[in-house]
């Protein structure tokens, strides 16, 4: 029994996974669909520390 001509290869999923490294994102999950589409997860950013002196009501917006 064939399971079918493949829709992606390994390469296609090295790229994204390289792309997404290099704008700064980290992959929590990747899932490559029957269609052949790539689905990554990203973990959420980290939130940037706030000056404990700083005061946001003090800001003119």
């Amino acid at each position: 029994m064939s399971r079918g001509e493949h829709t992606f290869k390994q390469g296609d999923i090295t790229k994204a996974l390289k792309a997404a490294e290099k704008a700064g994102l980290k992959v929590h999950r990747t899932e490559v669909r029957q269609d052949g589409s790539i689905l990554l997860d990203f973990d959420p950013p980290a939130a940037a520390p706030q000056d404990p002196n700083v005061n946001e009501w003090d800001s003119v917006k």
